[in-house]
This record gives C-alpha cells, sequence and structure tokens, in this order.
C-alpha cells in the first residue's frame, strides 16, 4: 500500500526556532500543486464512509441497494463573487452512511474506489456550476445527509475515493497540504447536517482557514424567523494577511507564512497556527512557553475557578505537584504545548473516554483562556470571566483568531475549536445555523449580504 505523507514546503522558513534577539521576516508561503503521490490522508481530510460497492452508482441505478432516507432541503446559492468561474459540490454521508455526492440536477451519485487503496481521482460530474456574479441557483437536497459539506472553488475542486476498512472513503482537498492537488485552487465550504428528524445544522468555520469568502442564511417554515451569519467582508483575507505580515514583524514569528499564495502571488487562503505546523513544525514550537510559565505560577499561588454553566457549577482549580487540579474532576492538567493551545484538543485538552462531566466542562474553558489571553488579566481568575472586549489584548495570544474576528461583519465564525466559550449567551461567537422545521439555506459566495 502506498503511503501518502505532507510534503513540507515553506519558502524562506528558518530551519530552526527562531532567536529570541534576531528574528527574521518570513515570506508568505506558496503552493506547488502535486498529483496522487502528494495527497495526505488525514482524519481532518477523509470521510469515512461504511459502505463499499465495485462500481460508482448514481441514484437511478441504486434501487437494488438499500434506499437513503428521503428528504426536501431546498439550497439557494447566490453568486457574489467577483473573481473567475465558481463551481460548488454537496457531498456527505447518506442515512446508510455511505459516501454521496448531490448532483446539479438534485440526483445522487455514490463514488467507488474499485477496491483501491490508493486514492482513486472522481471523474464523474459532480460539480454544480453558479451562474454569473449577481445570480443564483437553487438545489434540492432530496436526502436526508450529514457530515457533509458545501464546497465552493474558483475553478475545478479535485475530489478522490480511497478503499478504507469500513467502505469506502472520500478525500477531500487539504488546505495546508502545499502539494495537495487542489493546492493552487481557491476554496472554502460551509459545513452542513440535514438529519434524520429533518432538522438543519449548518456552520461556517475558520478553525483550519479562511479561505473563499462564504455568509449563509437559514429560513424556518415554523415561524421562528430567518437567522443569518455574515462570516467576513470581502476584502477580509487581503487585510488579514497584511496584519499577519504586521504581527511578524512586531514579534518575529511566522505569522505571515500562514498565507498560502499561487506561483503568481494570488492569495488563496490564512491557515490557523495549529494546521501550519503541519508545514513547520518548529515556528511556533516556543511561542507559548513563557505564558504558560506564568500561568502556572500565578495559580500555585492563586485559585482559578472555571465556571462550569453546569449543575457543577463553580470549580476551584490551584496548581500542586506541577499539575493543575480542580476540585471533582478526575484528572489534572500538564503544562500544554504550543500544539495543544492551537488545536484544544491533544496533551491536557484530549478528553478521554471516562472523563467526568467536570473534566469535560473544565477543558474547553481553559483552553479557551489560553486562546485568548485572558489568563492573567485581571479578572482572568474566573473562566469564562471577562468580555470579549478583553480577548486578544495581551501577548504571546492567537493573532490569527484576533484578526479573524476583527474582520467579521457581525463577529460570528469559529476562530479555534472552542469559540462558543463566553460567559453569557449575549456573546455568541459561533457561526452556526440551526433549525428543526427548515424551509431554506441561502449561501453567498464571494460576499456577504447587505
Amino acid at each position: 500500500m502506498r503511503t501518502f505523507t505532507i510534503l513540507a514546503a515553506l519558502i524562506g522558513a528558518v530551519s530552526a526556532a527562531p532567536s529570541l534577539i534576531t528574528r527574521v521576516e518570513t515570506p508568505f508561503s506558496v503552493a506547488s500543486p502535486g498529483g496522487i503521490d502528494d495527497l495526505s490522508l488525514t482524519g481532518n481530510n477523509t470521510l469515512n464512509g461504511t459502505y463499499h460497492s465495485p462500481a460508482t452508482s448514481d441514484s437511478n441505478r441504486f434501487a437494488s441497494q438499500a434506499k437513503p432516507m428521503p428528504g426536501h432541503l431546498p439550497i439557494q446559492l447566490i453568486n457574489s463573487f467577483g473573481g473567475g468561474h465558481v463551481n460548488a459540490y454537496i457531498a456527505g454521508l447518506d442515512s446508510e452512511q455511505r459516501v454521496v455526492f448531490i448532483k446539479a440536477d438534485g440526483s445522487l451519485l455514490y463514488p467507488s474506489s474499485g477496491g483501491s487503496e490508493v486514492p482513486v481521482p472522481i471523474s464523474d460530474e459532480i460539480k454544480i456550476p453558479l451562474p454569473a456574479k449577481g445570480k443564483s441557483i437553487t438545489i434540492t437536497v432530496p436526502i436526508v445527509i450529514t457530515s457533509a459539506r458545501i464546497y465552493f472553488a474558483e475553478g475545478t475542486l479535485p475530489f478522490f475515493i480511497v478503499k478504507i476498512p469500513t467502505g469506502d472513503g472520500l478525500v477531500q482537498p487539504s488546505p495546508a497540504n502545499l502539494k495537495d492537488p487542489s493546492a493552487g485552487v481557491n476554496w472554502g465550504f460551509v459545513e452542513l447536517s440535514y438529519t434524520e428528524g429533518k432538522a438543519v445544522w449548518a456552520n461556517i468555520s475558520y478553525v483550519d482557514f479562511v479561505g473563499m469568502i462564504l455568509s449563509m442564511k437559514l429560513s424556518s417554515t415554523n415561524g421562528s424567523g430567518t437567522q443569518i451569519t455574515r462570516g467576513l467582508h470581502s476584502y477580509a483575507l487581503k487585510d488579514i494577511c497584511k496584519d499577519l505580515a504586521t504581527q511578524t514583524a512586531k514579534d518575529g514569528y511566522p505569522w505571515a507564512s500562514l498565507c498560502i499564495k499561487n506561483s503568481e502571488g494570488k492569495l488563496l487562503r490564512a491557515l490557523a497556527p495549529g494546521d501550519y505546523s503541519s508545514i513547520n513544525k518548529k515556528g511556533f514550537h516556543d511561542y507559548w512557553k513563557s505564558t504558560v510559565d506564568k500561568v502556572w505560577d500565578q495559580y500555585s499561588k492563586k485559585t482559578l475557578t472555571i465556571n462550569t454553566q453546569s449543575s457543577a457549577g463553580n470549580v476551584k482549580c490551584k496548581v500542586e505537584s506541577g499539575k493543575l487540579q480542580c476540585d471533582g474532576d478526575n484528572r489534572g492538567y500538564s503544562k500544554p504545548s504550543a500544539d495543544d493551545i492551537w488545536g484544544c484538543n491533544s496533551g491536557p485538552f484530549a478528553i478521554k473516554a471516562g472523563d467526568n462531566d467536570i473534566h469535560k466542562a473544565v477543558v474547553p474553558r481553559l483552553c479557551a483562556a489560553f486562546v485568548r489571553s485572558t489568563l492573567l488579566i485581571p479578572g482572568g481568575d474566573v473562566q469564562p470571566g471577562v468580555s470579549r472586549s478583553k480577548y486578544y489584548k495581551t501577548g504571546p495570544s492567537n493573532h490569527y483568531s484576533r484578526l479573524v474576528h476583527h474582520y467579521e461583519v457581525d463577529g460570528r465564525g469559529y476562530a479555534f475549536p472552542y469559540d462558543d466559550v463566553n460567559p453569557n449567551d449575549q456573546e455568541n461567537a459561533s457561526g452556526t445555523l440551526a433549525s428543526g422545521a427548515p424551509e431554506k439555506l441561502t449561501v453567498y459566495v464571494g460576499a456577504p449580504p447587505p
């Protein structure tokens, strides 16, 4: 079986951690699209299905198999993009957990690897061409579909299918792989689940990267009104990357290299720092060390209170014998690394089987406090406690998250995994729309609605 790895490439990056005395500004990273051998197969870009067929099937030839649960979800795609031609792609898992694409005419396509353990390009017509700027198209999703994404690309976006132990898996574009076949394409996606109860959950997320600008609106049939997440301004990517370059000039860390351009110099996307670590593992490896040490020192002398925002109420925590110990928690927290803080799902922030409810409540609130740099500021001894106006004000901080929120129209859209942690319901930073009685989901491509 062939091994697929992310091929690291960083133009002008230093080979070791930047000196604390003298730092050199790093340029934007450059995409160099490759072929099948350059694909990376990871949990982040592989959608695992539980069904394998020897041949690709469309909905007209699938009658002999178990039929997916029917549904009816109109999705309107509005083209507000000022660049080249845009194609959309809708992919996810049907009610039988099979990888499926919704085609432009609303029919279904079930791609097959043919039993190949090497990814096979999906050559069937799966793209949904968008009309000219200012116009829209409506696609009706005829089935229940979960773990889904609606992709948008300036041009053609390649997808692959591969045999996995459970069936067939969909290999999706990887934003952080500079050699991925999609690396030179400007693209983005929104997340979608249309459940067996006919409820809709849709989300705009910048947890991994900022790409093509997308906004969403969800209307309902039950009189609950219309929800909207406007996301980023149409010019946000350019300004985010300009400000990341300014941050590099300030502290010498490779914030500018989070931005990826093509060989012609066109900006394509900005990566979250955790995703950038797959390109340059040493770039931020010492970034949080001084802050972590100060946090551990401070809370060995005073109490940190975690408001679990549950029946457990406030939990008192203190550093003892090198670990942060919280009352009623089944285990303590060791010092997190930079990767732990960027991703909030490894090291002390990994939630394991058997962890109790208090532990599950402390993890997101503790990691969010690190990301937002609020543990050492006045009032930071209660988490969550301070308002969003005090987030990201002291360094080190997650400047990618800071800038994403700065350029959001309405302040909504996850910039890190636990961005929904807030002291009250009035400060919702997530970009989620949800309805148990959806009428229509609308996605705006290229610019938010007025």
